[in-house]
């Protein structure tokens, strides 16, 4: 495949120049005559960047979110629109909402459910991730399903409401594969050609099934998959590596202080880094603490960062600690934060510019289902810092376009630093609509013309 007149992204020469891919590969660049037989792509200009890297996605989960209700902002805002979309889905069987917040109808629960869906089986995944609400219908479906089973697993609360209760729930309803060649090619045409999958319980049998789902081609993204303990680590083949040990800390229930220095340590005493989830600052400060304890190891990183205040920035650093992080809640739940968190926190939300001045290193992931799965949304919050209604939060950490898109251009082992396009490197290419002059104050996935992964063009 030929390539013909692509602005190459990064390149100290913004002349238009054409690229050749053989065998999967970047076999050249420079003025290229095509070849008998060979298939040529006019680029007309248009900036061929590096193929994007959602460093923290969830694709399961945004696979099967693809066939349920959004329950929460920025589609949904308050109790009638949100009785509205439940209601909307007529078919009969299991209704699943994901994405509840409280600001749209306060705390609901088992029999807020029964008062707007009592006919079918409904439950509702806030946020967090963490919490499912069932109405009572749901409620004895799963009892009737677990009392078959005689398993006592799953703990069903009389008020609807089960926390951290996905694995029980999940092995009692049974796994049905979600859409996952829909999610794919959603995300190949924004310019997606890589992703880390960050759930917590990826293991054996989940490295097993995206293998499946690369080999039949349903997957056609790379794929770096973190996980638990128990996830087979190293582990490098069919376009599928495993990765960190992923850490998930919830400030209301840390766990004892010298079990999460002995899970790094021993993490790192088998090469491998751990990614600890970071919302609030008393669990950045619990995991620094521990990370200083057990010792560091290259790749170790911590998700989110959602609060960082200064006097954290020098413990990020010395440690040499790679932060991934989702501006687009800047713009998703933006003006939530500016209602609810305290004043004095505002500016240490989703930093960007000051982790980067404190030497830092920066990666960016979309959190998606819990975020929207568009990189582009990411990208261009990082840039603006402005609500879904148009506020300001944080203008000093704003970012300039090259250094946002930079944040999803990096590569699952070093997802802080750019990729380049160059002759030898794998053809995972996002080629734009126009040249990156005009490209930069846009920021929208309707700028991707095509991607390519591996050399194959999959949008």
């Amino acid at each position: 495949m030929l390539i013909t007149n692509a602005e190459i992204y990064g390149a100290a020469d913004a002349a238009p120049k054409d690229l050749r891919i053989e065998h999967g590969r970047i076999a050249g660049i420079g003025t290229l005559m095509a070849s008998p037989g060979e298939t040529v792509i006019d680029a007309v200009g248009g900036a061929l960047l590096p193929g994007l890297h959602d460093h923290h996605i969830h694709l399961l989960s945004y696979a099967a979110s693809l066939n349920s209700v959004r329950c929460g902002p920025p589609d949904v805002h308050d109790e009638e629109q949100l009785v509205s979309a439940l209601r909307a889905r007529s078919e009969g069987g299991w209704l699943r909402g994901y994405g509840y917040h409280e600001s749209v109808a306060g705390e609901i629960d088992r029999r807020w459910l029964d008062q707007h869906l009592p006919d079918r089986p409904v439950r509702v995944q806030h946020r967090s991730g963490r919490l499912w609400i069932l109405n009572t219908a749901a409620l004895e479906a799963l009892d009737e399903l677990q009392a078959g089973s005689g398993s006592q697993d799953l703990t069903l609360a009389n008020d609807g409401r089960l926390y951290d209760q996905d694995a029980p729930l999940g092995a009692l309803l049974g796994r049905e594969l979600p859409p996952v060649a829909e999610a794919s090619r959603q995300l190949a045409s924004f310019g997606v050609t890589g992703i880390t999958d960050m759930t917590p319980s990826n293991d054996a049998e989940n490295l097993a099934l995206f293998s499946e789902l690369r080999q039949s081609g349903a997957l056609t993204q790379t794929v770096a998959l973190a996980g638990s303990p128990a996830l087979p680590y190293p582990h490098a083949a069919d376009g599928i590596r495993t990765a960190a040990t992923k850490i998930h800390l919830h400030d209301s229930a840390l766990p004892e202080f010298t079990a999460l220095c002995r899970t790094i340590a021993d993490s790192h005493a088998g090469d491998r880094p751990v990614a600890v989830h970071c919302v609030t600052e008393v669990e950045l400060v619990f995991a620094l603490a521990a990370i200083d304890e057990a010792g560091t190891l290259q790749g170790d990183r911590i998700e989110h960062a959602s609060v960082a205040p200064p006097h954290l920035l020098d413990s990020l650093a010395r440690l040499g600690l790679t932060v991934v992080t989702q501006p687009n809640f800047i713009s998703e739940r933006g003006d939530a934060y500016l209602r609810d968190i305290v004043a004095e926190e505002i500016p240490w939300l989703y930093r960007a510019r000051g982790f980067s001045a404190q030497g830092i290193p920066l990666a960016g992931g979309t959190d998606a289902p819990f975020g929207a799965a568009d990189p582009w949304i990411a990208i261009r919050a990082a840039v603006r810092r402005t609500t879904a209604s148009g506020c300001e939060l944080g203008p000093a950490e704003a970012l300039t376009p090259e250094a946002a898109v930079a944040l999803f251009l990096g590569s699952p082992e070093s997802p802080a630093l750019p990729r380049r396009i160059e002759a030898g490197a794998s053809a995972d290419l996002c080629l734009l609509n126009r040249p990156w002059a005009e490209a930069r104050d846009r920021l929208e996935h309707t700028l991707v013309r095509a991607t390519f992964s591996a050399g194959r063009q999959t949008y």
